[in-house]
């Protein structure tokens, strides 16, 4: 088997290459000879380039699979200060071997890439982008992850920060950058004051160069940003204490309970009892987060002391099991480990188990996400195998953390489609033999039943890509396509029909990056060109027939030719102009004189775009404004006016900005420059609305009179 250095090698720029002529691509990644003319000598020496190059990154970096972002940041700054090139002058190969660990940080440390990586090995990868270029010695010394090693400050990442922020704990934040001299000053003050702070409230730091969406979304924009974050508090409260022992009067008035000893269970209302004695209505009218131990104290059991104070405006009661005691119970919800999770009061069997940190913040954060979502773990026995209904099903493990950072999207996505879909998911490390009946081989794997169609989601991690994804399932814009229906309805395809076609593979990182925009795409080209993809690892020998030599390989089919897309950029807006420049003109150009002759002294209806060849504005309305002209064809003709060339119209008409457009109704009488209505809109379909309740509006004056 040739590995996954094989594809780097000749992979180039954003675009997927294979070898049509040597090799045959397999559907299990390995590579079958076809035609054996390579010297044997050639192909020893590839096959010991590719095992030389061909690295585990976890093994790289000497990090768990599981290894959370803060683990592998501190992983990649301890090699960095001994591999560094500056620090190895003598070694020739020293800047090779850190690139490697570079690109392999950088691929590990982000969610969407690790997950890609975990799927599809180097290949999934878009080589061109990640861990190219690297910093000096000084920078990883002394500038990288400024609190990653103290204890009691909480770097917080995007993918725990909303939930830290909105536990209902006090939290002092510092969003700082790595190359703020400020920054730097700051962090033994803020050392000592976190220290002075624990235990009263949590202090939290934010890496802005490994998180700047985040920071931009905070509205950060100087370093360093110090924010108070305090959920559902009305302010600070003062602080006193009583001695219970001298006092017990006084306690007793605050209805504080004397415990003769301290234990896990006396800080917990019991569940137990609760699901023993009348399991069904109690779980049923009341919602739980219940704590499932194995005889022993938790670590955290402190922490969990404050969730009954956290969730008590939730109308959310705290419980715990152990299951020592109640194994008949735990095994029946196939429950083998200490976890906390959250019933919904819908019954014993709807709940959800908490797959994150095990801190306070993140529990209270999870547990009220939990209540308002609809997603509940799947066991093999509520797992929709008849598919009477529409499911969406996580497939994931416990221990990888893209899975976990997709849970809180699948809840968002889940409120989005109450009553539309089911969401459950399943840990494939507990149920092999059912994930290995679907076929699972990497985490997370997404699926949406939907009665007989299976669909794998390959989008991002986000409930709008989910949403995104379900929406074009129900009312597809897309056409999948195979040999047999490309056959039948591209190459049949009827007079003045257009169809784009994405041949992909998906292993494939660009291919991965185009899919989403692809399906906008073909949203915003419904109605106006067919959009399709083939699946060229599915229908190798079909796409090498069709002369495909690279993924994603992007066409157009108008009328009797073939375009291929050479564009940069593979956003669903320069697409769509692209594939909308294929269409014959719906639009006219007007001069001077047949704007005078046509729309001032005609007598149709004119929406008219006045506009600058040099204003980029206007080169992306271009497109919008032919939709436009198809909408309203026989009902309204479309015009366009070159402001830079027809100057002296354009001001005569009173146009001050670019790109304008105006509506010219015709009333029965000649118009004037200034008599065109502006509308405020740069989308087709609002504008084709507006125009049509102008017409409607104008209706019976249009009636009355004799043109």
């Amino acid at each position: 088997m040739v590995s996954n250095a094989f594809f780097r090698s000749i992979k180039i720029h954003t675009t997927c290459f294979f070898l049509s002529t040597q090799f045959v691509i397999s559907s299990t990644n390995s590579i079958n000879a076809k035609v054996f003319v390579v010297p044997l000598l050639l192909l020893a020496t590839l096959m010991a380039a590719v095992s030389a190059e061909s690295q585990d990154y976890y093994n790289l970096l000497k990090v768990s699979r599981d290894a959370t972002t803060r683990e592998i940041r501190q992983a990649f700054k301890k090699l960095a200060l001994t591999m560094h090139p500056d620090k190895n002058p003598g070694d020739a190969s020293a800047h090779e071997k850190f690139l490697q660990v570079n690109r392999a940080y950088e691929v590990l440390k982000d969610e969407d890439l690790r997950k890609k990586y975990d799927k599809y090995g180097e290949k999934g990868l878009d080589e061109q982008q990640q861990g190219g270029r690297y910093e000096s010695w000084n920078f990883y010394r002394y500038d990288f992850g400024i609190y990653d090693d103290d204890l009691e400050i909480i770097t917080l990442d995007s993918g725990d920060f909303e939930a830290a922020v909105n536990s209902g704990e006090i939290w002092f934040i510092n969003f700082y950058f790595p190359r703020c001299s400020h920054c730097h000053t700051l962090a033994p003050t803020w050392r000592e004051f976190a220290k002075e702070m624990d235990g009263v409230i949590r202090i939290g730091a934010v890496n802005c160069g490994d998180n700047n969406h985040l920071c931009r979304s905070k509205g950060i924009n100087s370093y360093p940003s110090l924010f108070v974050y305090r959920a559902g508090q009305d302010g600070l409260v003062k602080v006193g204490w009583m001695d219970c022992a001298s006092q017990e009067h006084l306690c007793d008035s605050f209805q504080v309970i004397i415990e003769t000893r301290p234990t896990l269970d006396s800080s917990y209302s019991n569940i137990h009892a609760v699901v023993t004695s009348c399991s069904q209505r109690k779980l049923a009218h009341h919602r739980w987060l219940v704590s499932f131990t194995f005889g022993d104290r938790s670590p955290a059991s402190n922490e969990y002391k404050k969730l009954q104070a956290f969730l008590r405006n939730d109308h959310i009661q705290v419980g715990r099991v152990d299951c020592t005691a109640d194994s008949k119970l735990c095994q029946s919800l196939y429950i083998h480990n200490p976890c906390v999770a959250v019933f919904k009061g819908l019954g014993i069997h709807d709940f959800e188990i908490h797959h994150g940190k095990d801190v306070l913040y993140n529990i209270v954060g999870f547990a009220r996400d939990s209540v308002r979502a609809h997603v509940t773990t799947l066991r093999p026995d509520n797992f929709p195998s008849d598919r009477k209904e529409p499911w969406l099903v996580d497939f994931f493990a416990p221990w990888c953390p893209p899975c976990r950072a997709l849970l809180p999207e699948l809840r968002k996505a889940s409120i989005q489609l109450a009553g539309q879909m089911k969401f459950g998911t399943l840990d494939c490390t507990i149920h092999q033999n059912l994930c290995s009946t679907y076929n699972i081989q990497a985490y997370p794997t997404t699926v949406i039943f939907n009665g007989s169609s299976v669909h794998e989601y390959e989008g991002q991690h986000s409930a709008d890509g989910i949403l995104e994804f379900i929406q074009d399932l129900v009312n597809p814009s897309m056409v999948v396509l195979d040999p047999s229906s490309f056959s039948e309805r591209v190459k049949g395809r009827a007079e003045g029909q257009i169809w784009a076609v994405d041949f992909y593979a998906p292993w494939c990182g660009p291919c991965q990056a185009l899919l989403p925009e692809w399906r906008r795409m073909a949203r915003l080209l419904s109605g106006q060109i067919l959009v399709g993809s083939v699946d060229c690892q599915r229908f190798q020998s079909f796409c090498q027939g069709q002369n495909v030599r690279a993924y994603p390989e992007i066409r157009l089919y108008p009328g009797n030719t073939r375009q291929s897309y050479n564009g940069w950029n593979r956003d669903a807006q320069s697409l769509r102009s692209w594939a909308l420049s294929s269409l014959p003109r719906a639009s006219v150009d007007l001069t001077p004189e047949s704007f005078r002759s046509l729309v001032l002294s005609g007598q149709d209806h004119w929406v008219l775009d006045f506009y600058a060849p040099w204003c980029g504005p206007c080169q992306h309305f271009a497109p919008e404004f032919e939709i436009l002209a198809r909408n309203l064809k026989g009902k309204v003709r479309a015009g366009k006016v070159d402001c830079q060339a027809h100057h002296q119209t354009c001001q005569s008409a009173g146009i001050t900005a670019y790109p304008t457009v105006r509506f010219y109704p015709y009333l029965g009488t000649r118009r004037h420059e200034h008599s065109g209505e502006h509308i405020n809109s740069r989308d087709a379909d609002v504008i084709a609305d507006i125009v049509r309740q102008r017409l409607q509006q104008l209706s019976p004056r249009l009636h009355s009179k004799d043109y």
